[in-house]
């Protein structure tokens, strides 16, 4: 009996490799039909933060004019876009069309002293028009918010009081300026109102509101705050609902902020609710709109080549800089950083882009997608047995079985959940089987007691390079294919267990180096484990656990660079278009191939294998990025092997020479 499952569980690899094979055939429609969702919006979309240009404006000696040519300034740079908040008695005074006046203000112009009494905001219109255009727009906001609201003049000017404190009054939020509105779109500018939720939602107020933006060209807009609007109101009101239905009634789509510390509440069923009519935006903090005209120009052509995003939002605010005894904006070096010396724009183009209103990609998700998916499924339970059987032969079988019927139960429970559990497994898996294989093929030759030429070993290690690349990358299909939902390519899902794949590999490696290589394992670790510690171990230990430390803080984007690496990937960058993982040609494909070469006399090279899987992981990695082109994920990786040949060959050549010198001198050193 027990030889019979034996001789089933040798019989079934055969089969299991047969099913990942059908799993990849099967992916392959589906990713042509991701590849053409990432094609199918090409526009993008540079927005201008107005807010901050009308507080730069306000510490200029003439405000309007200076108003006036920044805009003209910044249109001619190549932005298509004014981000337009919500406004307030704030902006209104900024821009010169209220004065606000305080009681302290008031008891000094009467000059009288100030009321304990009271502590009411004084408004006062500059102009005739001012006047007529923001009157009822005040009075209604306020007296929405229960505020009182009644008539005031200064010195013959007619103005409004409003019973609230002139601290609280400057925030409240109102609708935004149409005037403002009227002002951009006469300059050419597409308007992105940003909408907040600090006030309560009104059906009839919001159907007005985006009636007035789609009449105006309106085809985005962008939340502030932390809450899309109508969250704090939906459960009471299902405002939610009512404000998708009117987005997907006047055809205006929302955008996503990258990299915000946490989402903004609501916005993913919001996103569901308008069909996904999203576009990812890439902003530009204030402090960082000073950064050298270079950076910010690689930045803005990476974000829309290698992140899907499609509208980049720029702020600018002034700053005191005391050295200069002067009053400092960011808009030049912005200016620069898109036109000469930077050419973001030419580089955007140049990538296959053109400037204009951004637009939500096109899924093409067609219903035989699932019938397909299932056979992917199939085969990634097949990969993941296939990862077992190297470790534990006699439970191949169960293993397969066990996770097939562990899929067919977490996709009735939680199908999301089992297809990243499935992607994360199946990455985990290729690259550990692709580098088991490769070392048990070393043993192989080894084992027959031949010395193999240099031109033998150079050979048997490129084609073991090549392999190993190729098993590796089987498990891209999988990904990709359990992965092939808008929500990740626009980050609104994300892929989880990063750092496990970047770990996994390197600890199944290490147990299969380590404890495989023997008798038995059982041996091996009896004596790994009889071993004496010494100084030098603890040493070692430490320095690897500071490393390891490092390395699984890179798999995120809050890792911190090495001093030259920034320069180094723009160098890069500009010189192949595409960006190579540094970890992949400089360190971990070069050493698998001098590793396998020099594992062919010496088999204790077989240790280097434990760091070597690092290329190989990282590259079915670049993969699990949704948010990257598929095509572009893949150059990366092509260029990665190839960079990594020279560099490995570069290494294998030195390892030679080491070897020649070793094997002429060492007869010497060693002589008693």
């Amino acid at each position: 009996m027990v030889q019979s499952w034996q001789r089933w569980n040798q019989a079934s690899r055969k089969w299991l490799w047969i099913l990942v094979i059908v799993g990849i055939i099967a992916s392959i429609p589906v990713i042509y039909q991701r590849v053409e969702t990432e094609s199918s919006a090409n526009k993008v979309e540079i927005v201008f933060n107005y807010r901050g240009l009308v507080e730069i404006s306000n510490y200029q000696a003439n405000p309007a004019a200076y108003m006036n040519e920044q805009l003209d300034r910044l249109k001619e740079a190549g932005i298509t876009t004014m981000a337009l908040f919500e406004s307030s008695l704030d902006e209104y005074q900024k821009t010169r069309r209220i004065m606000l006046l305080s009681e302290a203000d008031i008891a000094k112009f009467n000059k009288t002293v100030v009321s304990s009494n009271s502590n009411y905001t004084y408004i006062a219109f500059t102009n005739e028009d001012n006047e007529k255009q923001l009157r009822p727009v005040i009075e209604e906001a306020f007296r929405e918010l229960g505020v009182a609201v009644g008539p005031w003049e200064y010195e013959g000017r007619p103005g409004l009081v409003l019973q609230m404190s002139p601290d609280e009054a400057l925030l409240k939020p109102m609708p935004i300026d149409k005037m403002a509105f009227s002002m951009l779109q006469d300059k050419g500018f597409i308007i992105l109102p940003r909408l907040s939720d600090n006030i309560p939602y009104d059906q009839a107020a919001m159907d007005e509101e985006l009636q007035y933006f789609a009449d105006h060209g309106v085809n985005r807009i962008l939340f502030d705050g932390e809450a899309v609007k109508g969250f704090q109101d939906n459960e009471k009101m299902n405002s939610l609902q009512g404000f998708a239905e009117l987005l997907n009634q006047y055809h205006i789509g929302i955008a996503t902020i990258e990299n915000l510390k946490a989402p903004q509440k609501g916005f993913n069923k919001l996103a569901y609710l308008v069909d996904y009519n999203v576009v990812r935006l890439h902003s530009l903090a204030d402090l960082e709109a000073s950064q050298p005209v270079d950076t910010l120009a690689d930045r803005f052509a990476l974000a829309t080549k290698d992140r899907n995003i499609r509208m980049i939002y720029l702020n600018a605010s002034p700053a005191k800089d005391a050295a200069k005894a002067a009053i400092t904006n960011p808009i030049d070096n912005l200016i620069h950083s898109l036109q000469e010396p930077g050419n973001a724009i030419q580089r955007i183009q140049d990538n296959g882009f053109e400037l204009g209103q951004a637009e939500a990609f096109h899924v093409y998700d067609a219903s035989w997608q699932k019938y397909l998916k299932a056979l992917v499924v199939l085969g990634g339970v097949a990969m993941i047995a296939l990862l077992i059987s190297c470790f534990i032969a006699p439970v191949t079988l169960a293993a397969f079985v066990l996770g097939l019927i562990g899929s067919a139960g977490l996709y009735v429970l939680k199908p999301t959940l089992m297809e990243q559990a499935l992607a994360l497994f199946v990455a985990i898996s290729a690259p550990t089987i692709a580098v088991v294989l490769a070392i048990r093929k070393v043993n192989e030759v080894s084992d027959t007691k031949t010395m193999l030429p240099n031109s033998k070993r150079l050979a048997h290690t490129l084609v073991l390079y090549v392999k190993t690349a190729v098993i590796s990358l089987s498990a891209v299909p999988f990904v990709i294919t359990l992965l092939n939902n808008i929500t990740y390519s626009l980050v609104l899902n994300q892929f989880r267990g990063v750092s496990l794949l970047h770990l996994g590999p390197i600890l199944l490696i290490a147990i299969y180096v380590f404890l495989y290589q023997g008798e038995s394992v059982w041996k091996e670790l009896n004596r790994w484990l009889k071993m004496r510690i010494t100084l030098l171990w603890v040493v070692v230990a430490a320095v690897l656990g500071v490393v390891g430390l490092y390395y699984l803080s890179r798999t995120g984007n809050s890792g911190s660079l090495l001093p030259g690496e920034a320069t180094f990937r723009s160098v890069l960058e500009n010189t192949f278009g595409v960006r190579p993982r540094n970890k992949e040609f400089l360190l971990a494909h070069p050493l698998f191939l001098a590793g396998i070469f020099a594992a062919f006399r010496y088999r204790w090279a077989l240790y280097a294998m434990v760091i070597a899987v690092m290329g190989q992981l990282s590259m079915v990695d670049t993969f699990a990025h949704i948010h990257t082109p598929a095509v572009l994920s893949l150059i990366r990786g092509l260029l990665g092997l190839g960079l990594g040949v020279i560099v490995g060959l570069i290494a294998i050549l030195i390892w030679h020479i080491i070897e020649r010198c070793w094997d002429k001198w060492s007869p010497r050193l060693l002589k008693p």
